[in-house]
Parts: C-alpha cells; sequence; structure tokens
C-alpha cells in the first residue's frame, strides 16, 4: 500500500492515479479480510466488503466517469515536482516509523503496520497540498482515509465498530458524490478545475 501511495505522488494522469487508487484499497480489503479470518472477527469482513464494493469499485467507476466529462485527464503544475515529492514523502514514511515505534509490542497485534498507517495520512494530506486538481485533491483525501481505516484494523484487530464504519464510509460517500458533481460544475463554468485559479475570483 505504501509503494503504490509513493506511486500516486510522482503519477501526473488523473486516470491512472484513480486505478492505483483502487490497487491500494484493494490490498486494504485483503488486509482487512485476511485479519477478520486470523483472528475470527466476522464484524471485520464487513470492513472489507465495504471497502470493496466502493473504493475498488463504485468511486473508481464514477471518479473516471467524472474525468471523462470534465476532460482533463492530466494534473496541472504541482508545487513540487514528482522526485521532490517522492524524496520528501520518503522522509514522512520515516517519520511515521519513529512515530510508530512505541506503539509495535506484541501485545497489539499488527501494529507494525501503525507506521504504514501513518504514512499514509501523512502523504495522503501532502498529495491535497501539493496538487492543484480538486479531483486529484479528493483522491489524496480517500487514499489519507484508507490509512485511518489500516491503523484501526491493525491496532485494535476488530477495527472500528461497524456502526461507526457504515457512517464513516457513508458520509464519505455523499461528499465524494457532492465534490464531484461541484467538481464538474465548476468545469462547465469556468473552463478549469485548478484550485489556484479558483482562489482567485472574487465576488
Amino acid at each position: 500500500m505504501l509503494v503504490i501511495q509513493f506511486l500516486m505522488v510522482g503519477q501526473r494522469m488523473l486516470p491512472a492515479g484513480i486505478r492505483l487508487f483502487a490497487v491500494q484499497s484493494f490490498l486494504l480489503a485483503g488486509i482487512a479480510a485476511v485479519t477478520a479470518y486470523s483472528h475470527h472477527v466476522p464484524e471485520v469482513y464487513l470492513v472489507a466488503g465495504l471497502t470493496l464494493a466502493g473504493k475498488v469499485i463504485v468511486l473508481p467507476w464514477f471518479m473516471l466517469r467524472l474525468v471523462r466529462q470534465v476532460g482533463i485527464d492530466q494534473e496541472h503544475r504541482p508545487w513540487l515536482n514528482a522526485p521532490s515529492a517522492m524524496l520528501l514523502c520518503g522522509g514522512l514514511a520515516l517519520l511515521s516509523y519513529v512515530v510508530a515505534r512505541p506503539f509495535a509490542t506484541a501485545e497489539a497485534a499488527g501494529a507494525h503496520t501503525f507506521g504504514v498507517s501513518i504514512a499514509l495520512m501523512l502523504s495522503g494530506f501532502f498529495l491535497m497540498i501539493n496538487r492543484r486538481r480538486a479531483i486529484t485533491q479528493v483522491l489524496a483525501l480517500l487514499c489519507a482515509e484508507n490509512g485511518v481505516v489500516l491503523a484501526a484494523i491493525s491496532l485494535t484487530v476488530r477495527g472500528m465498530p461497524v456502526v461507526v464504519e457504515l457512517g464513516v464510509f457513508f458520509d464519505l460517500f455523499i461528499g465524494i458524490v457532492v465534490l464531484s458533481i461541484l467538481v464538474y460544475r465548476i468545469r462547465e463554468t469556468f473552463s478549469s478545475i485548478d484550485v489556484d485559479q479558483l482562489n482567485r475570483l472574487k465576488g
């Protein structure tokens, strides 16, 4: 998942980035399913199923359709170029492992993956800052949320309570749908989805 995150940081083509997110989410669903099987926690199967259905199939399809509609399939002038961005994310990954080291105890099953989950969250937030396209920023938010789910599964084994997971997933899905509609409308009105240009709009 972390390697795929690095590939997303260096990827400027939006369709490729969306497909990489789908692969990352598929791996997350696999981790949840293995955790549910090995620790005999059937509730985590629901997390795996939601991730597989929503983040591997529905959301990538929806976002790829949106990219085709707006007709913009490449990121435009990120703040940092790909080598610098990947180097910075490598530093964030090292920092994440240092922060997660106190949690890597034998009592917390799977706690060694906590460093990966922190790295996913930090690099997701960095991707939101570094990119100018609204679609890429939505994708970065989804990647950070993958890190949150991985942390919940890794540290608690049982993952987040099912009701909480359902609520978070539903809110996230509705938010992505609303943001996608806004992106399409902004593109139709201003012929751009560059957030820098939108910030310069005056009322």
